[in-house]
């Protein structure tokens, strides 16, 4: 049997790594500011959430699932006004934390082809 993507990149401490640096990109880069308006200033339950989901994306562990119910992600993210910038803003942290965090490889280009989909997905106003 094969690793899954979650193995592969290096299991929870990874995404907990990888998690961690992107809403540390979302605080300090200036031009994350698109998407780091429209979340809370207390960005904790944020970072859990997205741990929990990306653990069972990658084939992990199922605690997103687990603990909030189908993810619907497109549906709760529709309160927000999202549209080209706030997703460019979202991916410019996301490619970074990306970078810095994961390994190289197949796994990782594959995961974030995933990411990038979901991130226009998230969209849900014209510019």
């Amino acid at each position: 049997m094969s690793a899954t993507p979650f193995e592969v990149l290096g299991g929870e401490a990874a995404v907990r790594r990888l998690v961690e640096r992107f809403y540390a990109l979302m605080d300090t880069l200036p031009e994350a500011w698109p998407a780091r308006r429209i979340h809370p200033d207390d960005l904790s339950a944020a970072r859990q959430k997205l741990f929990e989901y990306f653990c069972g994306w990658l084939g992990g562990p199922p605690l997103y699932e687990t603990r909030h119910g189908p993810p619907r992600m497109r549906a709760r993210h529709m309160p927000f006004s999202i549209g080209a910038a706030e997703r460019d803003a979202w991916l410019l942290c996301m490619a970074q934390a990306f970078e810095e965090t994961l390994p190289a490889g197949h796994e990782r280009d594959a995961f974030w082809q995933r990411v990038t989909g979901l991130a226009d997905w998230m969209r849900n106003r014209e510019d």
